[in-house]
């Protein structure tokens, strides 16, 4: 008996060392799995992504291929469309209640800012988020982690404004300034994944509102020879 008792805990240590292993392995997949599951119910948009490159010891990776759709009501196939995303954690606080990030870096995004009767599409996506902002966590997800981001950037992003309705020369395109969030979370101890997002979407309304009024203010002093006749 004693030996059957042995040989069952032997059998149970080596699958769990094996199941370790196995999600060591295979973080990239897990992070992918995440990022299409939870994000989207966050921001009620699918999320899709097509690769995820981290080595573990560092804490470096890539995320390639990231698209976010938009919510229902919206023409626009897409909100967001991104070819890289670098992010860097400190691997000694994988395992912790607050995961520090120390960089997420977000390159050239092409963004689908489109008017709705009820508002942007990312004026919904923010309502979506507030709504999740503040509630406890599923059971299923146990106590949330919450994160520090040291450093948080988008660069090279370009805009594309869709009107709710067709108007001719209503569509604007324009670049977006840089964002560059820092220590995101350090004051309150970590912030929800939730909150996190809130925060981004509201620095991109944010960006996107002023540097679109300028966009139009400059289209507006360009046409007007034109409206006059000359």
């Amino acid at each position: 008996m004693k030996r059957t008792l042995l040989a069952l805990a032997a059998l149970v240590l080596v699958a769990a060392i094996g199941a370790g292993v196995w999600l060591y392995l295979s973080l990239d997949w897990v992070v992918k799995r995440a990022i299409e599951a939870y994000v989207p119910d966050i921001i009620g948009a699918e999320v899709k992504v097509a690769a995820v490159k981290l080595a573990p010891a560092s804490g470096e990776g890539t995320v390639t291929g990231l698209v976010i759709g938009n919510p229902k009501g919206f023409k626009s196939p897409r909100a967001v469309s991104v070819g890289t995303v670098d992010i860097a954690i400190d691997p000694a606080t994988v395992t912790k209640r607050v995961v520090v990030v120390r960089r997420i870096a977000v390159a050239s995004p092409a963004i689908t800012y489109e008017a709705g009767r009820n508002g942007s599409n990312f004026d919904v996506m923010r309502r979506n988020v507030e709504q999740r902002v503040g509630k406890p966590a599923p059971k299923a997800r146990g106590a949330e982690t919450r994160l520090i981001v040291e450093r948080l950037t988008i660069r090279g992003a370009t805009v594309n404004y869709v009107p709710e309705l067709p108007v001719r020369g209503a569509t604007i395109s324009y670049s977006l300034p840089d964002i560059a969030l820092a220590n995101v979370g350090k004051r309150q101890g970590g912030v929800t994944p939730d909150e996190l997002t809130k925060i981004v979407v509201d620095a991109l309304i944010e960006r996107m509102a002023k540097a679109m009024g300028r966009r139009a203010l400059e289209r507006g002093i360009q046409s007007l020879p034109e409206l006059l006749g000359r």
